[in-house]
């Protein structure tokens, strides 16, 4: 009989809905429940496209007899951390604290007043490599919980005054200058893999954010290695496995330091990030492979990720069903064998992709298969020729069992998918994926906002989630919006955007300028979270600071930019120190520095020369730089639709173009090559 997870929408937790285990989603009736009884609560954490966290299900949840002790001596609470990425940090930090890891599934067992008293993330079977099993670790919390009850209370009443006390120091005296900027970009320097790109050891992650402030300090500054790092490591990942070199689209991380083997789950948010550093290397070099590998990658979101009520599905699993065998396992879906490559493509055509993919007897993955590469030393192959192959073998791995795919829609993630397709879609002309972005921003305003006064977390199937949209989402759907504003010229975004930045002033900024992750009135938890850092999405903290900053430089509002500067002092503090860690701050700051740059173009819609005016203000390289597009606007109000056109005349009757700073302009201009100069525009 299904539990109670099966009135739930979350994707992970409908997963779990029909296990033996009670569970209960998070709410105050189930600690409720725990005080009655006089158990303690078993929290376990994770998401749908988590290999790990299958596993623990599949070797504990559908286990009968853990179950029942589970059951009896417990109240069972499972969370899916998309849905409450605020329960998730608040947990996660302790399980850190704790035992100086983490890591998802995540398993923690709280007091009824969800203090948490002891940690731990996958738990196996049977004791295993020092770590003991599932079920001797519920044996002994609940022996220490009959036996030693005020032991266990004061050790959670501990845990608690720890993480309140656990207070960094922002920096919210000043943002960043050039000299904090360079810190960071020397930091990165003593960091970066310098023969297989990126940063640090394995497993190796697509430092997304951190590219994006590379571009920028290029773009500010002239920095060649800065361009170098960002441009390598570019390249070495669109080579490397963790790239589907048949499908498009990034996997989550490199299990290894050379990008070969993946962790074969894909998240929306990584490869929305990533399409747009392809689009803007690009942008700033012309070169071919970063133009490739931005449309792959926008084509397989939208082949791949995009529902039917027009948003974007959070993830892909890692698992799938091997055909062979029957089993789920990670990758199945895309690695090969060369017997598979002759069973498909023949004999010739087979030794020549598996030379030009990296296909070896030996096999770079598991059982003698091998993940897709581009090796350095590969054949030239004609281009033709190439596509006929890889369409055989897209086709062919198209009849394999496909990846389970998370369909709940996250906004701030949605937000970040806008931004790249408008982006992609103006640069490479594809007014298809403009069309894209724009149907989920209106799925965004028309069910995560309508008829509320906030903006709401997650959606499935044109539903609305009951759970409250965080800063982040805030953040990364106003950049979302703003984007699309840029390349449309519809003001309505802008006002959208308006609405957004405008909540986090009022809901999420403390007296002091910092920034806290949900809203004043949001759920009481533990402690209130606040995480400035950057991991593999911006968080909400540097996301409100960009938002807020290009809302100003759209209006002139110094409200916002002022909230921008004094939330960029934690960039200040942490920028020099952790600059892997503060990617996006760090390119938010760029922008900063550099103004950032307001472009209004003018003209009549009708004239074709606006177009290219237009492409030619998005394509400049200036960090951070806003664009509006349309009609002059009158003193009246009357006229185009942003505060950037405002009283902006034509010259000579013809598209015009103003680069300014703090709305104070340089002379207008009506040829596109002197804008691209301007604004640093490369013409590819």
């Amino acid at each position: 009989m299904p539990n109670r997870l099966a009135n739930e929408t979350s994707p992970y937790l409908l997963q779990h809905a029909d296990n033996p285990v009670d569970w209960w989603p998070w709410s105050p009736e189930a600690f409720a429940e725990a005080r009655e009884r006089g158990v303690p609560v078993l929290l376990s954490v994770g998401y749908s496209s988590c290999h790990w966290c299958h596993v623990m299900a599949h070797e504990s949840f559908d286990d009968e007899l853990a179950a029942a002790y589970m059951n009896e001596h417990f109240v069972n609470i499972k969370v899916d951390r998309e849905e409450r990425p605020d329960v998730d940090a608040v947990y996660m930090e302790a399980v850190q604290a704790a035992t100086g890891q983490g890591g998802w599934p995540m398993t923690v067992f709280l007091t009824a007043d969800a203090e948490p008293f002891y940690f731990g993330t996958y738990f196996p079977p049977e004791p295993r490599h020092g770590m003991p099993s599932f079920m001797q670790v519920l044996e002994g919390v609940r022996t220490a919980w009959v036996g030693r009850r005020e032991e266990v209370a004061d050790v959670a009443q501990k845990i608690v005054r720890d993480l309140a006390g656990r207070q960094l120091d922002y920096g919210l005296a000043g943002s960043p200058g050039p000299e904090e900027l360079a810190q960071a970009l020397l930091g990165l320097t003593r960091e970066y893999d310098a023969v297989r790109g990126g940063f640090g050891g394995a497993p190796k992650f697509p430092p997304s954010m951190v590219l994006e402030f590379l571009l920028r300090h290029h773009a500010r500054t002239g920095s060649e290695g800065a361009l170098q790092m960002a441009a390598d490591t570019c390249e070495a990942m669109a080579r490397g496995g963790i790239y589907d070199q048949l499908g498009g689209g990034f996997a989550r991380y490199s299990v290894d330091r050379e990008w070969v083997v993946p962790h074969f789950e894909k998240m929306l948010y990584d490869n929305a990030l990533l399409c747009r550093v392809y689009a803007h290397l690009w942008r700033a070099t012309g070169s071919d492979l970063a133009r490739r590998v931005a449309l792959e990658t926008a084509d397989f979101m939208v082949r791949e990720l995009r529902t039917d009520h027009g948003g974007f599905a959070s993830a892909l699993d890692a698992d799938s069903e091997d055909p062979v065998s029957g089993a789920h396992v990670e990758g199945a879906y895309y690695a090969w064998t060369p017997a598979q490559l002759r069973e498909v493509l023949g004999e010739d055509d087979a030794d020549l992709a598996a030379a030009y993919f990296g296909v070896t007897e030996e096999g770079t993955f598991e059982h003698g298969k091998s993940v897709l590469q581009l090796p350095q030393d590969g054949p030239v192959v004609e281009a033709g020729r190439l596509a006929g192959i890889k369409e055989r073998l897209l086709a062919e791995r198209g009849g394999r069992p496909a990846p389970g795919r998370d369909d709940k829609i996250v906004a701030a993630w949605n937000g970040l998918a806008i931004a790249a397709l408008a982006e992609c879609g103006a640069y490479f002309e594809r007014p298809d994926l403009v069309e894209r972005a724009t149907e989920a921003a209106d799925l965004l305003v028309r069910v995560h906002m309508d008829g509320k006064a906030r903006l709401a977390r997650t959606s499935k199937d044109g539903q609305v989630g009951s759970n409250a949209g965080v800063l982040e989402d805030y953040g990364d759907v106003a950049e979302g919006f703003l984007a699309l504003a840029s390349v449309t010229g519809e003001g309505v975004w802008l006002e959208f955007a308006g609405f957004l930045v405008d909540l986090v002033l009022d809901q999420f900024t403390a007296e002091d300028g910092s920034l806290y992750d949900t809203a004043h009135d949001a759920e009481r938890l533990i402690r209130r979270p606040q995480d400035p850092t950057d991991t593999a999405a911006p968080s909400g903290w540097t996301a409100a600071a960009g938002a807020l900053l290009s809302y100003a430089a759209h209006t002139g509002s110094q409200a916002h930019r002022t909230a921008a500067e004094r939330a960029l002092g934690v960039v200040h503090a942490l920028g020099p120190r952790v600059p892997r860690f503060i990617g996006h701050g760090l390119s938010v700051a760029e922008a900063l520095l550099d103004g950032p740059r307001e472009v209004a173009v003018v003209g009549r819609p009708e004239d074709p020369s606006l177009a290219e005016l237009h492409r030619t203000a998005l394509l400049g390289t200036a960090p951070g730089a806003v664009v509006a597009v349309g009609l002059p606007r009158a003193a009246d109000g009357s006229g185009g639709e942003f505060p950037l056109l405002a009283e902006r005349t034509l010259v000579r009757d013809l598209p015009t173009a103003y680069v300014c700073r703090h709305f104070v302009c340089a002379r207008p201009t009506t040829e596109p090559v002197e804008l691209g100069e301007q604004l640093g525009t490369v013409r590819p």
